[in-house]
């Protein structure tokens, strides 16, 4: 356990340094995206990268951080207009926290489109709770966000 929370620092860390290289001011905003780490969770390294990347592929990226209810999901989505709602859980205890979020935002009536992801997340997952994408890893997580901005 101490060498993954130091492992934890060391890539925060280094994310920190990465970052104003993998953002451009130049580029044009993409859209919105509202990212966070499910109630209950505490992990967020993943969803980190996710939100690095999101940012250097031009999308506008709102960080809720981690242990985030459903509520604050949507009502951040209907505060931001945002087009994606990013759902992070590395707990599979925290899972069912997914599927309250997707019920969430659908019921909310908002255009926004929610994806998954996480280590105990599949796609299988992703479909039975009604989300509308899941990636496995960062880059996927920018592809499938182009996507579903596009439609």
């Amino acid at each position: 356990m101490p060498e993954m929370l130091q492992a934890a620092k060391a890539m925060k860390a280094g994310l920190e340094v990465l970052k104003p290289h993998l953002s451009s001011e130049a580029v044009a905003s993409k859209g919105t995206i509202i990212i966070g780490t499910v109630k209950g969770d505490l992990h967020d390294i993943g969803k980190n990268l996710v939100a690095m990347m999101m940012e250097g592929a031009g999308f506008d990226v709102v960080d809720l951080g981690v242990d985030i209810d459903s509520d604050k999901f949507v009502k951040a989505a209907v505060e931001h207009n945002a087009g994606v709602v990013a759902i992070s859980a590395l707990l599979t205890t925290t899972m069912p926290a997914m599927k309250a979020t997707v019920i969430a935002v659908k019921e909310a009536g908002i255009a926004s489109k929610t994806i998954i992801g996480g280590a105990p997340v599949t796609e299988a997952y992703a479909d039975q709770i009604g989300a509308d994408g899941y990636s496995d890893d960062a880059p996927g997580a920018v592809e499938l966000v182009r996507k579903l901005m596009a439609t």
